[in-house]
């Protein structure tokens, strides 16, 4: 008895070590597979913040012009819901206030992809059940998935402090900015942790990360559009209201990183929990098992009901940024004012019209880049469902290959434009102004859209190993589109981005061939992409 004892406590003092067996080995591989991705992710955040701070200071150059900026961006409840509001008038200031919290949201979706890609993922497509066949621990896999994340935004936190400290000429602001970057995306890395125990489907748990992010973001927004402080419950109920209270370059509120920490440390807690009371590949949410009937009973219907979820929480999304970018645009002008780089900023953006429908142009033009986004991941959905297995039996029922991908095609495409007038309808509401030259605008962007779509079907079909190139191609076009005007890049890089040859509406009169041009392009890289599909093997 007295041996058993023994032999029992010193399995309690060291479960927790064989729990834990093998993840080195997992952070490693986990870190050889983003190789690629995760450099990419990390430069590309921290350039948008590090080059924001050359932008600015060319645009606003004096202290006045910085006074004059800061108190007309305090008035306009639009861009204080957008931004948050301006706690300070120093360069360092205006940079938090323009690119820390997009970031942080940005450095959010790289973390909650890491964590979910290293977990859930790794379970749904089996990988996981061979890897813990050998000497590798229950919780593992969860915590080389956490250490990933960390790796990534240490280093997002790094070249971000080191890239603001001179030009700001303040260290500890440029600190504050990069700790609370980094502290949103592992708080998110640890909400996405516990949505990959809580489900069985990998889009799952994105998604409701994704959701609770979403969440978040509208109650800071709506909490500083009440107010130019930072002070509203509803800021203080979001995370990122808590990281907007840190006040880089403001006389730093360093008491708010604990919450944060405190908040990552709980969640990841409660992640452990969850991963050591389920077996592996199962969930604590249940789902919803056959047989399928009705309309669901079609291949048609079978890709309607797996991405319904995703064109609803688009469409919400971008009607609701459609009319807050709507209400910005009526004070557009003002907020220019006789600032010549500003509105050069925008005139590059949306082109030569008055400032106003410039703004919308602009804005429109971003919401066809996000739209872009939306399309390549539904299509990249056909990829998905091959890869995990779950695709082969569909074709080998009386359903051709063709067949099934239609039906996620027509959501993919058919999606995009129900997006796209969703942002319409926002835009109008926001702004007032008549309805058909916004929506005409709005579907103008729909080709090139469709073009960037076209281009993830032609890869899938053709070089499915290469398929996921297409969110690089889509990322370049968004990082063009996004930060290009701003450093005035040459006109031969910025035609690069297929967005750049689209007439800027509304304002200037219409131009109907590269509009005609990529609508066709998009409808030969489709034929081609199933083409390509009728006759590969499928992927096992």
């Amino acid at each position: 008895m007295t041996a058993v004892a023994h032999a029992a406590g010193f399995a309690r003092r060291t479960g927790g070590t064989r729990q834990l067996a093998g993840t080195g080995t997992l952070l490693r591989l986990a870190l050889r597979r983003d190789r690629l991705l995760m450099p990419v992710w990390v430069l590309a955040l921290g350039a948008v913040v590090t080059s924001g701070s050359g932008s600015l200071e060319s645009l606003y150059d004096t202290a006045a012009k910085r006074a004059d900026l800061a108190e007309s961006l305090s008035t306009n409840g639009s861009l204080r819901a957008m931004y948050g509001p301006v706690f300070s008038d120093s360069l360092g200031g205006l940079v938090a206030w323009r690119f820390s919290g997009f970031v942080a949201v940005l450095a959010a979706v790289m973390s909650l992809i890491t964590v979910v890609r290293h977990t859930r993922e790794e379970e749904e497509t089996g990988r996981q059940e061979l890897l813990s066949s050998a000497m590798v621990g229950r919780r593992a896999p969860l915590t080389s998935a956490l250490l990933t994340a960390f790796v990534a935004n240490a280093a997002l936190t790094l070249i971000i402090t080191a890239g603001l400290a001179g030009p700001t000429g303040s260290g500890c602001g440029a600190l504050a900015v990069g700790f609370t970057i980094g502290a949103i995306g592992m708080l998110f890395a640890g909400m996405a942790a516990i949505m990959a125990q809580l489900t069985e489907s990998a889009r799952l748990a994105k998604g409701l990360t994704a959701a609770v992010l979403g969440v978040a973001f509208v109650l800071r927004a709506a909490g500083d559009a009440s107010g130019d402080d930072g002070s509203s419950v509803l800021t203080w109920l979001s995370p990122l209201g808590w990281a907007e209270n840190v006040r880089p370059y403001a006389h730093e509120r360093w008491w708010v990183l604990p919450l944060l920490a405190a908040a990552v440390v709980a969640q990841g807690a409660v992640a452990y929990v969850l991963a050591g009371r389920r077996d592996l590949g199962m969930s604590f949410l249940p789902t919803r098992p056959g047989p399928a009937e009705g309309r669901i009973a079609t291949a048609a219907g079978l890709a309607r009901r797996l991405q319904r979820g995703s064109v609803l929480g688009w469409a919400v999304g971008f009607f609701l940024a459609g009319i807050v970018f709507g209400g910005m645009a009526k004070g557009a002008a003002d907020l220019v004012g006789d600032n010549e780089g500003a509105r050069e900023i925008f005139e590059r953006m949306g082109g030569q019209a008055a400032m106003t429908e410039a703004f919308l142009a602009a804005m429109i033009g971003m919401f066809g880049m996000i739209a872009a986004l939306y399309t390549v991941a539904s299509v990249l959905r056909l990829h998905g469902e091959e890869t995990s297995q779950r695709a082969e039996p569909v074709p080998a029922n009386a359903v051709g290959r063709l067949a099934w991908a239609a039906g996620h095609l027509v959501i993919a495409f058919g999606g995009a434009v129900v997006i796209m007038v969703m942002a319409g309808l926002g835009l109008t509401i926001g702004h007032g102004e008549e309805f058909g030259p916004i929506m005409g605008a709005v579907l103008v962007e729909l080709p090139t859209v469709w073009l960037l779509g076209g281009l993830a079907v032609a890869l899938y079909g053709l070089f499915p190993k290469a398929a996921a190139a297409s969110w690089a191609v889509v990322g370049i076009c968004l990082a063009l589109g996004w930060i290009g005007p701003a450093l005035d890049l040459p006109g031969a890089v910025m035609n690069l981005s297929p967005f750049s040859h689209l007439p800027k509406l509304p304002g200037p009169e219409m131009a109907w061939t590269p509009v005609l041009l990529m609508t066709a392009a998009a409808a030969a890289l489709v034929t081609a992409g199933l083409g390509g599909l009728r006759r590969r093997d499928m992927q096992t």
